[in-house]
């Protein structure tokens, strides 16, 4: 591997040195070699952490010099999130520790997506977890991996999953936000919703973190099979989106993959009526009230 640390020197936002090691890795194989990736930027060694309570940590010096990752043994997706996110630690000089010369990130870390801007230590797991999701899923790659795949379906969720070596959680966010489609990916657990993912197109979801599936969701109709994606079908969009008085409200198509420990995927699928059509059954409406009032008269 060419890159090195001194190549992403003046590198400081997860997307600026995913960028620059993209670009000095040109060939990057997927799934990403990452434990080789830690190696040509410093990292000396694995070492597996058993501290109750933490899925990864870091030990370093002052300098960033070199840098020990920490990994709780599990599964290979998970731990290999785990490494990314520790090396985005290491990477980015702003990151202070707690203690210093060693982090160490719990669960609830590596699940971080938001911060408050006051809140130093969130802000840092935020930006370790979207390095982590960008060099293990690089968005070229991805795009590349989804031209097959034009119409939404969760269905693509597993075998890109395994394509790329990471969580389905952690694809599916990554298909959300890239999918040239504007879809939803909600994560339940025993019928409540526990984290949305979307596009920047998709309207604002309904149901908040904690809140039930909606009663009259396809999630609620029949069994579904563990790890067998259903057949989309089309949902009542006021379940589930923000729908503007006075405007049509879009087709929306419900899809459920159903997991293991009560988890499952809800996939929301949006789509917006063709504009040509929307001006035909505008003028049908007005030709009929037309018609009705010439019937009065």
């Amino acid at each position: 591997m060419p890159v090195c640390r001194m190549d992403l020197a003046d590198a400081g936002s997860p997307e600026k040195i995913v960028s620059l090691i993209l670009q000095y890795e040109s060939n990057l194989s997927i799934p990403v070699p990452i434990e080789e990736l830690c190696r040509q930027l410093d990292i000396e060694d694995f070492q597996d952490l058993e501290s109750e309570g933490f899925e990864g940590g870091l030990l370093t010096d002052s300098d960033r010099s070199f840098g020990f990752i920490l990994v709780k043994k599990g599964y290979e997706e998970r731990r290999r999130f785990t490494i990314a996110h520790e090396l985005g630690h290491f990477l980015m000089p702003h990151h202070i520790p707690d203690r210093e010369g060693q982090f160490l990130c719990s669960r609830a870390d590596m699940l971080r997506l938001g911060a408050k801007e006051t809140d130093r230590r969130e802000r840092m797991e935020a930006e370790a977890n979207r390095f982590a999701s960008l060099i293990l899923i690089p968005p070229p790659a991805l795009r590349l991996a989804l031209r097959p795949y034009r119409e939404p379906d969760l269905a693509h969720i597993p075998k890109l999953a395994r394509d790329f070596k990471v969580s389905k959680e952690a694809m599916a966010r990554a298909y959300a936000q890239h999918h040239e489609k504007p879809v939803a990916i909600l994560v339940t657990r025993h019928g409540k919703v526990l984290r949305c993912y979307k596009h920047i197109q998709f309207p604002f979801v309904v149901p908040s973190k904690g809140a039930p599936v909606p009663a009259g969701s396809l999630f609620h109709r029949g069994l579904h099979e563990q790890n067998i994606a259903s057949d989309p079908a089309e949902c009542i969009p006021d379940l589930w989106i923000e729908v503007k008085r006075g405007e049509r409200a879009p087709t929306l198509y419900e899809q459920v993959y159903a997991q293991r420990d009560g988890f499952a995927l809800v996939m929301l699928h949006l789509e917006h009526p063709d504009e040509d059509e929307e001006a035909e059954e505008r003028d049908l409406e007005e030709s009929w009230r037309i018609g009705f009032r010439g019937k009065r008269r």
